[in-house]
């Protein structure tokens, strides 16, 4: 995650980055987003430190993420670094990032929906942009516009979603709120919906 308040330079992040890898086995993806967006010399100096093994995008500048496959590509041939599409609600921009080889992204709807978010990934990774398609005009911008309804709904709608399928995982924490239960109705009939249209991908 980026640095908490602090605005920092690119030499300043990348000696924060660089800490961060040397302090800990665990690999790192650093991630791409408000105070912390990279030039593409910043990103293979990054992909030079040791631990380090790829870049999370949360900025969505696509010229910018080009320049920075672009860098790592030229100055690091064959270097095995991993890009992800990390913007809210991946899947609306996922032919987009494929469009410049970013094919790996996180998915909100895999915790409560997990068909048709593998659905949705298969045909964006097989090139089916029909039912990519049938899926971000059917289900996936849907759902943007009912995340967009309340404050915080990219978490808790998600958790509503996940309580949908029957696991219990509580409430969420304040000062997030619940979502509306007129809300989390309509998130119930988005889901039957993706499940229908992914039942039509014969």
């Amino acid at each position: 995650m980026p640095p908490y308040l602090v605005a920092a330079d690119q030499r300043g992040l990348l000696r924060h980055y660089t800490e961060l890898a040397a302090a800990t086995s665990l690999d790192v993806i650093v991630y791409q987003r408000d105070n912390a967006v990279f030039t593409p010399e910043t990103v293979v100096a990054l992909a030079r430190v040791p631990g380090i093994i790829g870049l999370k995008d949360g900025y969505g500048d696509l010229d910018l993420m080009q320049r920075i496959v672009g860098a790592v590509r030229r100055d690091l041939p064959g270097h095995p670094f991993l890009y992800f599409n990390g913007l809210p609600t991946a899947e609306l921009t996922g032919l987009a990032y494929r469009g410049i080889g970013v094919t790996l992204y996180s998915s909100a709807v895999f915790c409560f929906a997990p068909d048709i978010a593998l659905a949705f990934h298969r045909a964006l990774n097989t090139g089916d942009d029909d039912t990519v398609n049938r899926l971000l005009d059917g289900f996936y911008a849907p759902l943007v516009e009912l995340r967009n309804l309340g404050r915080g709904y990219a978490v808790s709608l998600v958790k509503a979603g996940v309580r949908l399928g029957g696991l219990e995982v509580g409430t969420v924490r304040p000062p997030l709120s619940e979502p509306d239960p007129v809300h989390v109705k309509m998130l119930a009939e988005l889901i039957e919906r993706g499940r229908t249209l992914i039942g039509e991908r014969a």
